[in-house]
């Protein structure tokens, strides 16, 4: 069986890896010059710096990949468990770091804000387990269900589990049953914003990414870039073939079903199925071909989840003892997701995340330069255009002043932006939108297509379908794709 895979992000490369293993003749295309998708790498002054992703959770999905194929991830990648997970500060004051050990977790968060929250953050992590636990087998790996279809897979016996993830509950809403200080909410709140949505929007049921943090955050040596580099490592041993700089113009359809792809130069090559590790939107909006785009519907703009806008920074730092993952806060939560979702603008103080990829398994040098990522939300308009530079320069101006207000100073250096637009021109279709369908809403995030396209021989995968975004959850979707993939073969006549 001859398999084309279309895109070497983490899906293409986990479908390609399962598909390969099984027997399947493998060709992975991506227009690219490397493979990892939106796991990219950005060289900022002789430095490579991830401008992506950045946190490595659910060892566990990526562990089984590997042993599957008889390997161990041990023998690809170096990980450190990370003692702290992150940490927060506050314009307003205040600074919190969160740990993997939860009573060191709240044995801080009674520091903060005192033991009411202390005890409400015990609470909030055993719920986030119990929707985990509920949700692991019955969705997160499982074939995209219906509602319907998720109630059964609980079993009626468990109905009262399911009810205790929260669906009709925002997060920011169920978050006030658990934390009295605001600032613990914005904290948490940010859980939503992992899948690239509103915390005022967003399903309760996102509080189980409290269990994943606790489960285990990890540093790999490389970078979430070496990740991708290491899958790439195993789908060849099982005998996946790569092309890069190798950019699909159509996956061409003949009476009803997948027969190949061809190429921008013109070459074809010919397929029994092909797994399309892209955002959806870009088949819903014909970008591989009017017969390809069957049954898949494009974004409308208003569903798109967050973009952002990133700067690449190597410089040095002073004043904030800065650990791997950090977060800076204004005061108004509500108005970044109202200007991002309603307003279609970055708000006036915007929450600020800081990789300082130097940190956490090394030390840096006082007054040495350190490479970083530095992110703000942003509303996935880049098929607008690039935003007026002077409009940038304050963004910009006003992000540095927040940090600035929290402690940190970052000296003089090199940087590379990336704007909606930039997102837009690297993934094309998605307006700039990082995490495909904004998953609001009770639903919304069964409105998110599941591992079969709109035609035969036609597979989805990556952050825009189910199981959804995160390296993780995109890697989880390629196996997924390559499951169903290898079902209906054996099934068809």
């Amino acid at each position: 069986m001859r398999v084309v895979v279309i895109g070497a992000g983490m899906g293409g490369l986990a479908a390609a890896t399962d598909l390969a293993r099984r027997g399947a003749e493998v060709t992975v295309l991506d227009r690219a010059a490397a493979e990892g998708g939106k796991a990219r790498h950005v060289m900022v002054d002789g430095a490579g710096i991830d401008g992506g992703p950045t946190v490595f959770t659910m060892r566990w999905i990526f562990s089984s990949l590997f042993e599957d194929c008889g390997r161990r991830i041990e023998d690809f990648l170096e990980l450190y468990a990370a003692e702290t997970l992150a940490r927060h500060a506050w314009r307003a004051g205040g600074r919190l770091d969160l740990f993997a050990d939860v009573e060191r977790s709240a044995d801080a968060i009674g520091e903060f804000a005192g033991a009411a929250d202390a005890r409400g953050y015990r609470d909030f992590v055993a719920r986030s387990g119990d929707i985990f636990a509920t949700l692991k087998d019955s969705f997160i790996a499982g074939q995209r269900p219906s509602p319907l279809d998720l109630v059964r897979r609980v079993g009626l016996s468990r109905i009262d589990a399911l009810w205790r993830t929260m669906p009709w509950a925002t997060l920011w809403q169920a978050l006030g049953g658990y934390f009295t200080d605001p600032r613990l909410r914005q904290l948490f709140g940010r859980y939503a914003t992992y899948c690239g949505c509103s915390p005022f929007l967003a399903p309760a049921t996102l509080m189980l990414v409290a269990h994943v943090e606790q489960d285990g955050v990890w540093l790999v040596k490389g970078g979430i870039r070496r990740v991708a580099a290491a899958i790439r490592e195993l789908a060849e041993s099982q005998g996946a073939r790569f092309r890069f700089g190798a950019e699909a113009a159509e996956i061409i359809v003949e009476g009803g079903r997948v027969i190949g792809v061809r190429l921008m130069d013109g070459e074809r090559i010919e397929a029994d199925a092909v797994v399309f590790n892209g955002d959806v939107a870009a088949l819903g909006q014909g970008l591989l071909g009017e017969r390809a785009r069957r049954g898949l519907r494009d974004t409308p703009r208003a569903a798109r989840s967050l973009s952002a806008i990133t700067w690449c920074v190597k410089a040095p730092t002073r004043g904030f003892p800065l650990m791997h993952h950090n977060v800076f806060f204004a005061e108004d939560y509500a108005d970044e997701f109202d200007a991002v979702f309603r307003r279609r603008q970055v708000t006036a103080a915007p929450t600020v995340y800081l990789c300082a990829q130097d940190r956490g398994h090394g030390e840096v040098a006082a007054g040495a330069a350190e490479r970083m990522l530095l992110l703000v939300n942003a509303p996935a308009d880049g098929d607008r255009g690039e935003p007026d530079p002077r409009v940038l320069a304050d963004i910009e101006a006003r992000s540095t002043a927040l940090m600035r207000d929290c402690g940190l100073e970052i000296g003089s250096g090199e940087s590379v932006t990336t704007t909606p637009a930039g997102f837009h021109q690297l993934f094309p279709g998605t307006g700039g939108a990082l995490y495909g369908r904004a998953s609001h809403g009770a639903t919304g995030t069964f409105a998110r297509p599941g591992a079969t396209g709109g035609v035969r021989g036609l597979y989805l995968a990556g952050g825009s379908v189910h199981p959804g975004p995160g390296i993780p959850m995109a890697a989880m979707s390629g196996r997924l794709a390559a499951a169903r993939l290898l079902e209906e073969s054996v099934s068809r006549p």
